[in-house]
């Protein structure tokens, strides 16, 4: 298949959705499809043997890295030249919108996947305003796809609940012989802990902005003071985070890739995971490959993930306490915490990048058969009132 992927962040900007593209064209090209990706201005020229095509954006204030596109002539031509058999709209917001349209307006069958909490990020944001008609707009950009995805249970249920559907199941998945308790590095953890490797260690891994409700580390600190936190990546909250947290245990490595990303999650004690507006969590996922327990509030998709008891411990968002005595269980019991090493292990050996992309391409194929569907109906329709 000949497929154009249009979506609204990619490398070198590195967050969930990045990771997601990159191993989803890694893939695709291997079992030799044609990926074109529509991007920001900003980003890579090629990877993984997709060719990228960079549609120029203006800076979104509230969040560095992020870029608005405006609509421009050379997604219609660019989808025109290459001729996709499908457009993909990654978490369409303004680019995907655009390309959206196109496609529609080309007869190219569409796939539109969801994967940010727009609606729960908005506050954090000073963007209250647009609160109102979030809904309403995700309805319509949604209501053009032939098929919708998004990536857990939680989020498929409240699409539905606000008009959109039907929606279907694309999770992701891991890279178990990357992210694996192997990359326990002694190097590693002197770096996370600041050369203080004895002591508890504990781990974020993501982007550093108000809607992952990083306050609760300054929390988590306070009440156990022989801990470390250690923040891998960056974003708008990390000078105030640095702030917050001065004098307390924690240090702030900035981005991490690769083997050393690898290396981050199989070095900590236990990842912690605060925010309670993951539709999936991929983080989450190859903390649990790389064999470290995990904390994390019981919100969005996470409890996909993790299995109170079973994979990781879980706890109410709104009693930041229950987080507390989480953390505090697992550094106190070294059993339970290798118990739920091995269970979180076993469980993201189950999910792979091969499979995932597998079912990617079914819900491609079901876009193709609803689009030439729509299309004979649409001839019959015409034919019988002519």
């Amino acid at each position: 298949m000949r497929i154009a992927i249009a979506t609204e962040v990619f490398l070198p900007k590195i967050d969930g959705i990045t990771n997601r593209l990159r191993h989803t064209i890694e893939q695709l090209t291997s079992l030799g499809h044609e990926v074109l990706v529509l991007a920001p201005g900003t980003a890579v020229p090629e990877y993984g043997g997709g060719r990228v095509v960079r549609v120029p954006g203006l800076p979104f204030p509230p969040y560095p890295g992020l870029r608005m596109s405006a609509p421009d002539p050379r997604i219609a031509w660019e989808l025109v030249r290459f001729a996709p058999h499908v457009v993909h709209a990654v978490g369409p917001a303004c680019l995907g919108i655009w390309a959206s349209l196109a496609a529609r307006s080309l007869r190219i069958p569409l796939v539109a996947s969801y994967h940010t909490d727009l609606p729960r990020y908005l506050s954090g944001y000073r963007l209250s305003f647009v609160g109102p008609v979030i809904w309403p707009l995700l309805r319509a950009v949604h209501g053009l796809a032939h098929v919708n995805l998004c990536p857990s249970r939680f989020t498929r249920d409240e699409l539905h609940a606000h008009g959109i559907e039907p929606v279907e199941l694309w999770r992701g998945g891991v890279d178990t012989e990357r992210f694996s308790p192997a990359r326990r590095s002694l190097e590693m953890r002197l770096r996370l802990a600041d050369g203080a490797p004895d002591g508890p260690l504990l781990l974020y891994v993501g982007r550093i902005s108000p809607e992952k409700n990083l306050d609760l580390f300054a929390r988590v600190l306070d009440a156990i003071p022989e801990a470390r936190v250690a923040f891998v990546g960056d974003g708008p909250a990390r000078r105030s985070l640095q702030r917050q947290l001065r004098g307390r245990r924690a240090s702030f490595l900035g981005f991490l890739e690769g083997d050393e990303l690898a290396a981050a999650f199989a070095s900590a004690d236990i990842f912690v995971m605060p925010s309670r507006t993951e539709t999936l969590g991929f983080v989450v996922l190859e903390a649990m490959a790389s064999g470290c327990p995990v904390v994390a509030a019981r919100a969005g998709g996470i409890p996909e993930l993790v299995h109170h008891e079973e994979t990781g411990l879980l706890y109410d968002p709104d009693r930041e306490v229950e987080a507390v005595d989480a953390v505090r269980e697992l550094l106190q019991d070294e059993g339970k915490r290798r118990f739920l090493a091995h269970m979180a292990r076993k469980h993201a050996e189950e999910s792979s990048w091969p499979a995932e992309t597998r079912r990617l391409l079914q819900a491609y194929r079901k876009a193709v058969v609803l689009q030439r569907t729509s299309g004979m109906f649409g001839r019959l329709r015409r034919m019988a009132f002519a």
